[in-house]
């Protein structure tokens, strides 16, 4: 094949001067190069997939990561950006021959305005630290993925996370003002601004969620919120997942919107008081579901009442409630800790991520079930059930040949019937590499091409954060799943 006609990854090149380009820019301790310290950069939180970068770098300023986009242009090297690694879509997994642009190191919070409720921060400074740099002033930060106390607020902003707390008050986008953003050719830009709302197109929001595609945030201006007056949470279990989710329709029926709500199955419950015994979640119960409510005392003491006895209603058999905070932490404890808690059960698990309609809810926990029985994979089913986004876990054995490639294809069958419920294959794990083959099912070829029109226009060579949301034959073929098979034996994937 003709040097010129391969993919600019795919070709030789001699890394020593380009490695001394970025050592010039971001300083010899920026870059790593050494094969035994690359393994660490091989995959984000979705391990099932891993592929050595060619090089990392870890700029600490805007103006390095321009550098180092700078001399990637220049080369017509592939990039990925990443931010803790703690993604679950594979969009930081590297690809051959790239180099990764790691914010780790850009850590500090630049700018608090109370007066204004903003808070300006480096993409690398994690979600959990904005609230503790403004709590003692009466505030907090409303995003809080449930690995808030370790992702970092880039890949937050990357993929759009939610949250527990997203059902009342939004995902990222809606907590994002203003970004410095570095786009594919190096060149420094600020999108958004200090208020709410600015005029012209939403450049802002067409960045939130584009996982890394159209360029690097470097400053985020974050909407921090006042705390508020009351906050109440609510435990009640239930014999059945059929009855928690009864009462999760009635009570959006009936016009509460809690700051969160979520649900567990009695494998998730079981799961979690195995690893952190949090001793409130009573381990024969189907399915329980936790119910927080915030605002004036009077409007929290209404709606508690109110949320109680359509619990009741709908066959909850006990109610725990809680309003300080160390016993509102308990609550929440076995819901924050049970991903983790998967792991306790089962060698490895593969979690998806789709959203339906909450009046689906419990027509596709059914269908869900019989997947789990068609294919012989257990799996425990933990969700935001005020806006239909769940998040199964499918339980499985990485050492077993092909249980890699069966347990995608039960993923991928959860994701259509997701979009088949009227739903969406993502609800804030993003696409990435991990479900880039089941946009089709969800978008017509049209819209499509229209979002591949977009990313060309700030994207146009190709080399922001290649192969990740976009289907492509390369990844979504018989090919691509006959290179999953080998790297589940051993090989590798790219």
């Amino acid at each position: 094949m003709v040097l010129n006609n391969l993919l600019p990854h795919q070709q030789a090149r001699n890394w020593k001067p380009i490695i001394k380009e970025f050592e010039a820019a971001i300083g010899k301790n920026g870059v790593v190069r050494r094969k035994e310290e690359l393994l660490t950069y091989e995959c984000d939180g979705l391990a099932s997939y891993r592929q050595r970068p060619a090089l990392v770098v870890l700029p600490r300023t805007t103006e390095q990561v321009a550098q180092a986009v700078k001399i990637c242009d220049k080369h017509e090297i592939p990039w990925v950006a990443r931010g803790a690694g703690t993604g679950l879509s594979g969009g930081a997994l590297p690809v051959e021959n790239c180099v990764l642009i790691v914010t780790a190191l850009m850590k500090r919070i630049l700018d608090i305005d109370l007066d204004n409720q903003r808070i300006v921060v480096q993409p690398g400074v994690i979600n959990s630290w904005v609230t503790q740099a403004v709590s003692g002033a009466g505030f907090y930060y409303a995003p809080d993925p449930s690995s808030q106390i370790v992702c970092s607020i880039g890949g937050n902003v990357a993929e759009n996370s939610g949250g527990v707390h997203c059902l009342k008050y939004g995902v990222t986008t809606n907590h994002v003002m203003g970004l410095k953003l570095v786009i594919p050719d190096g060149s420094i830009i600020d999108v958004g601004g200090s208020v709410p709302e600015m005029p012209g197109y939403d450049l802002t929001g067409l960045f939130v969620g584009s996982e890394g595609t159209l360029g690097i945030a470097t400053e985020i201006t974050l909407r921090i919120l006042k705390i508020p007056e009351s906050i109440c949470v609510l435990l009640a279990d239930f014999n059945s997942i059929e009855e928690a989710g009864a009462a999760v329709a009635e009570i959006i029926g009936a016009g509460i919107i809690p700051a969160g709500m979520e649900m567990m199955d009695n494998l998730s419950i079981n799961a979690v008081e195995d690893v952190v015994a949090t001793g409130c979640y009573p381990r024969d119960a189907g399915a329980i579901l936790l119910v927080e409510i915030d605002g004036l005392e009077v409007e929290v003491a209404t709606n508690k009442q109110r949320i109680a006895e359509l619990c009741r209603k709908n066959g909850a058999r006990n109610i725990t409630t809680a309003n300080d905070p160390e016993t509102r932490l308990k609550l929440w404890k076995g819901r924050k800790a049970a991903f983790a808690a998967a792991g306790h059960v089962s060698p490895d698990y593969f979690v998806q991520d789709g959203v339906i309609p909450r009046t689906q809810l419990v027509g596709v926990l059914r269908e869900i079930e019989a997947l789990s029985e068609k294919y012989g994979y257990q799996i425990a089913n933990v969700f935001h059930a005020g806006d239909g986004n769940l998040h199964p876990l499918i339980l499985y054995d990485n050492s077993v040949p092909g249980a890699l490639h069966q347990v995608e294809a039960l993923g991928g069958e959860i994701l259509r019937l997701c979009v088949k419920a009227g739903g969406s294959i993502s609800g804030e794990h993003g696409i990435g590499a991990d479900k880039s083959c089941y946009m089709p099912d969800m978008f017509s070829e049209t819209d499509l091409e229209t979002m591949k029109w977009v990313n060309q226009v700030f994207n146009p060579k190709g080399l922001a954060n290649p192969g990740k949301v976009f289907p492509t034959p390369r990844t979504c073929g018989e090919s691509a799943n006959l290179q999953k098979v080998k790297q589940f034996e051993g090989a590798q994937v790219f």
